[in-house]
């Protein structure tokens, strides 16, 4: 697969996890449209199309809520990297439920003004200068605008045409957007809550990303680089290592290494895809080929390059064997630079498979 402008292929993984997905947001809605009136307990009683909007309105608060902690449950614990593979589709159907919040806001509240309803919204109310009674409003309006621009350049013509870089920098638009719907809801319905079950709710959910996010920070920060003797690094015991499978060691600037054991033959490749960073560590060889387990790319390990006609590249790096340790060299070859792969001794047991 390649990201010359060539959709990445569906697969069952991709099925099941937008099936997962879709039917959460309709339970969601659901019990909140139907089991949740008398629990929230309005007061005065609110008229369906408000209730509508406000079903909609916590569920995009949600459905940003788990987005934004996946990313660190996937760095705290592996278990949680099949939830991070296909995130992307969970920001569109986020946008599309934000955006259909906004439609029932602009339909109702602004339906029926003298002016334009877009005006109305803009200038409504203009209270700046307070806290209680803010315009709040502004908040939502940029976080569907984030939102908006995130789903709409989510394919991946966009993160070829913009670069990798671009594209990443870009789509941190997402905590913009998060911090901007906290303070939309903050300064919004919490202020108009009798029943405080739902600013609970949104305080727990606010806390869990913030936890989270700290808690992989500092994880990561303590990470300490494998050991070293000059400029190479301690990877693993050459018995460690099974066939078709990868060992990942961090190097001194950061960087980590994915050197897989094939056909009895060691070689090293970078552990980012040249795609979005996927682990390719976490993949398998099949056919002296690694596959990237997020969207399908796939690199010769002895090369780091993508079958032909594919032209993604990524970095390689050399290999020594110091008794029975395995030990990479921190400096990385030019992506696509072939290195001769390191033979494994022959030894009485073989290495596990």
């Amino acid at each position: 697969m390649s990201v010359k402008y060539i959709p990445v292929q569906w697969n069952p993984n991709k099925w099941v996890y937008d099936a997962i997905m879709l039917a959460g947001v309709a339970a969601f809605l659901w019990l909140f449209l139907y089991r949740t009136p008398e629990t929230l307990g309005y007061d005065p009683a609110i008229n369906p199309q408000i209730h509508n909007a406000r079903a909609f309105g916590a569920c995009a608060f949600v459905m940003l809520t788990v987005i934004l902690c996946i990313g660190p449950l996937a760095r705290l614990d592996r278990r949680f990297l099949p939830l991070l593979y296909n995130r992307r589709h969970f920001g569109v159907m986020t946008a599309f439920v934000a955006l259909t919040h906004a439609g029932y806001i602009l339909n109702w509240y602004f339906a029926f003004s003298s002016s334009d309803k877009f005006v109305g919204l803009l200038y409504a109310n203009s209270s700046f200068g307070q806290v209680a009674g803010f315009p709040f409003e502004v908040f939502g309006i940029f976080a569907l605008l984030c939102l908006l621009i995130l789903a709409a350049t989510s394919h991946d013509f966009w993160l070829k045409f913009l670069t990798p870089p671009v594209w990443k920098r870009l789509h941190y638009l997402i905590y913009a957007a998060y911090f901007s719907v906290a303070a939309h809801v903050s300064l919004g319905i919490l202020q108009d809550q009798q029943n405080h079950l739902f600013t609970a709710l949104f305080l727990m959910g606010a806390g869990a990303v913030v936890v989270l996010h700290l808690a992989a920070w500092r994880a990561e920060s303590g990470a300490k680089a494998a050991a070293h003797d000059g400029n190479w690094v301690h990877v693993a015991d050459a018995s460690a290592f099974r066939e078709g499978f990868a060992k990942i060691t961090r190097l001194p600037n950061g960087d980590r290494v994915a050197v897989f054991l094939m056909e009895g033959q060691l070689s090293a490749i970078a552990n980012a895809c040249a795609h979005q960073n996927g682990p390719l560590g976490e993949g398998k060889i099949i056919d002296c080929l690694v596959t990237c387990p997020w969207h399908g790319f796939q690199y010769d390990v002895r090369t780091g390059r993508s079958p032909a006609p594919f032209t993604e590249k990524v970095p390689t790096y050399n290999l020594r064997l110091v008794g029975n340790t395995v030990e990479v060299n921190a400096d990385a070859n030019p992506p696509g630079t072939y290195v001769e792969p390191v033979a494994l001794p022959q030894t009485g047991s073989e290495v596990p498979a």
